[in-house]
């Protein structure tokens, strides 16, 4: 496991352009733990000579940046019959992440710590996701950093070869400026169409469960935007 973290920092002296930067978070006594006992059980080392073979008889989900993995580690509670695969970069949410899939004792979630572009690009087969979602993730708000966000054509075009045929991309964000950055990225994917039926935005589906930060922000009054598009 610390290889891997190890092997995080590389990338981040190799790729100009990055939509994350590792933070050398605490860990808890806890999260170190799960890190050193749990990682063997649940967790995938990146090897992009190793794709990652899924059954084809069970729904895929890949997440982006799970954070703390609390909705993730939900979803996957409520959804036995689908495999869940969490990407994240930060060893405190792994941590966290690992801990909460150990006391669910579930046997449908994995979760990997590498940048997720280079998971897409080596270890995900094509046309093998049935969702993939992203919630909240870095809006890098001020106008500089924007190419930093990881929503950008390319990277959809990228999302677009690993989906199955009618494969979902689940987008959220609580700031309005990416909300709408999002919205301009997928109007312009031709092969991607809006499940929104007023052509922009959907109400919070009911497997997105709503973290305690999103409650937070909405009792500040900060609003959420969900984002869906299915694949032509």
């Amino acid at each position: 496991m610390n290889e891997q973290l190890n092997n995080n920092e590389e990338i981040q002296s190799k790729r100009t352009i990055r939509s994350f930067v590792l933070r050398q978070g605490r860990l808890t006594k806890g999260q170190e733990q799960a890190l050193t006992t749990l990682w063997p059980i649940y967790g995938i080392e990146y090897n992009a000579n190793s794709p990652i073979e899924f059954e084809s008889n069970s729904p895929v989900i890949l997440e982006i940046g799970f954070g703390m993995g609390a909705s993730l580690v939900e979803m996957a509670k409520h959804a036995p019959n689908r495999n869940f695969l969490g990407i994240e970069v930060h060893k405190p949410g792994i941590g966290a992440c690992l801990m909460a899939i150990d006391e669910q004792k579930l046997s449908n979630l994995r979760v990997m710590c590498h940048d997720a572009v280079e998971v897409l690009e080596n270890m995900i087969p094509n046309h093998s996701l049935d969702k993939v979602q992203i919630f909240f993730p870095d809006p890098w708000h001020k106008a500089r950093h924007n190419k930093r966000r990881i929503i950008q054509p390319k990277f959809v075009e990228l999302i677009w070869q690993k989906l199955k045929q009618g494969g979902i991309l689940h987008l959220a964000t609580d700031w309005q400026n990416y909300a709408e950055h999002m919205l301009e990225v997928l109007n312009q994917a031709e092969r991607f169409t809006n499940l929104s039926s007023t052509g922009d935005y959907i109400p919070r589906p009911n497997d997105r469960p709503i973290t305690k930060f999103e409650k937070r922000g909405q009792n500040l009054g900060h609003g959420v935007w969900d984002l869906q598009f299915i694949k032509k």
